[in-house]
């Protein structure tokens, strides 16, 4: 454990503001103690990254730098929603299927009733917060296991996309707005516009969290580390950005196609908005209390059955957006949306981020490095040709790392005693 050297300043005692060196130092320390936090995942994407670069040189190409964000949009959003269920050292083994029921609904009801596509996407929304409020409660107030109740959902949705799909149907969705969600990009300078917002909201929390941490004389990072962050994502938005407006069509006469894909602001204003209500709300706290001890957390007057309702209701109405996303993406909705690999994929992308499935430990943002991390496992060894076979191989080996990495870290961090 570590001291902060504290100065007097007038009637209050001031923190040092600790050394780049120091800084280093201590976050060296809780990696060795098993706080390794986003580090295997951003380790694994880089390595990812330059070896599919080395051997497919066009896995960097503009085309397949746009199609890395769609083709993971769907699974990302749905891992976002595990999370939370994750935290709690719960499981939802039917969030892939609950999405290809919502994805569903959206097709029946914008389609074959011929309603407006915002009644659909509420439609498809309030039925993922209509499963999420039926498996929470099975689990919370009846008490069965959220493995076999998430499991009976996983069956028994398949039969619900099937009688929505009237027994193998295929619904196609035409509505402009829909598809345009991920097959549609914003305008270069839109674009640019975004990722400036961005950069500078980021800027303002860490630049105000420094001040406000300083001014009650708490530990506080150097701000030479709070700029070299601000700095880093100004560069990897600025080389996103400037990347996906290259132009992508093969034939400019015939169409144009540049542009950051709608999708990726879909995904940043949900991190941004679950981070805060993670990290910054006191919901957010009951959250990762229950999953540290509930029998704890109940003591301190916590509503845990609430708790536990509420997490599935948020994974399955993020399930409900990624069967949105989804639907759109293929234009249409099969019997098999939201099957074959997907909950697999969500439930890779969560753990491989760095959510632990014991509970009590994960971020929003694991989902999207983790989706990052599967997307780039199956879009890399695509173009190199390589059988779906051989991916699911990759991607299971890259899931049991990530599992063998969270157990020791939890090891090393009952031995250390941190946490």
């Amino acid at each position: 454990m570590t001291t902060t050297a504290v100065k007097k300043e007038g009637p209050a005692a001031v923190a040092a503001e600790p050394t780049i060196g120091n800084h280093i130092r201590n976050y060296w320390a809780r990696v060795r103690g098993g706080d390794m936090g986003a580090l295997p995942a951003v380790a694994g994407l880089i390595v990812l990254c330059s070896v599919f670069a080395v051997l497919r040189p066009s896995f960097f190409s503009a085309v397949n730098f746009a199609n890395l964000f769609t083709q993971g949009a769907a699974v990302t959003l749905i891992a976002m929603g595990l999370v939370f269920v994750l935290l709690l050292g719960e499981i939802d083994l039917s969030a892939g299927f609950a999405s290809g029921v919502c994805a569903a609904v959206l097709a029946n009801v914008v389609t074959v009733l011929g309603y407006p596509w915002y009644v659909a996407v509420l439609a498809a929304i309030v039925t993922g917060v209509v499963i999420g409020l039926t498996l929470g409660f099975l689990v919370a107030k009846i008490g069965i296991p959220s493995f076999v109740v998430t499991l009976a959902g996983f069956l028994a949705f398949q039969g619900v996309v099937l009688t929505l799909m009237d027994e193998g149907a295929n619904i196609a969705i035409r509505d402009d707005v829909l598809v345009a969600i991920a097959n549609r990009n914003l305008t270069p300078a839109l674009g640019w516009a975004l990722a400036a917002v961005a950069v500078a909201g980021y800027a303002a929390v860490q630049l105000l969290r420094h001040r406000n941490r300083a001014a009650r004389g708490l530990l506080t990072d150097p701000i030479a580390v709070v700029a070299a962050r601000i700095a880093g994502l100004a560069v990897i938005l600025g080389i996103a950005v400037y990347v996906l407006n290259l132009e992508r069509s093969r034939n400019v006469l015939i169409t144009s196609l540049k542009g950051v894909p709608i999708v990726v602001p879909i995904i940043a204003v949900l991190l941004v908005t679950w981070t805060f209500v993670l990290q910054r709300t006191s919901y957010g706290r009951h959250i990762y209390a229950v999953g540290g001890n509930a029998e704890a957390a109940r003591r301190a007057g916590i509503n845990v059955d609430r708790i536990r309702i509420s997490v599935f209701v948020i994974c399955s109405s993020m399930a409900a957006i990624g069967g949105i996303v989804a639907a759109s993406r293929g234009n249409s909705v099969d019997p098999n949306t939201g099957g074959s690999n997907v909950l697999l994929y969500a439930v890779g992308a969560a753990v491989i981020g760095g959510t632990s499935l014991f509970g009590g430990k994960g971020r929003v943002l694991d989902a999207v490095l983790g989706g990052a991390v599967v997307a780039v496992i199956d879009n890399g060894m695509g173009l190199m040709g390589y059988s779906s076979g051989i991916k699911f191989v990759v991607t299971g080996v890259v899931l049991l790392l990530a599992a063998s990495v969270d157990a020791f870290s939890r090891r090393r961090s009952s031995v250390t005693g941190t946490r």
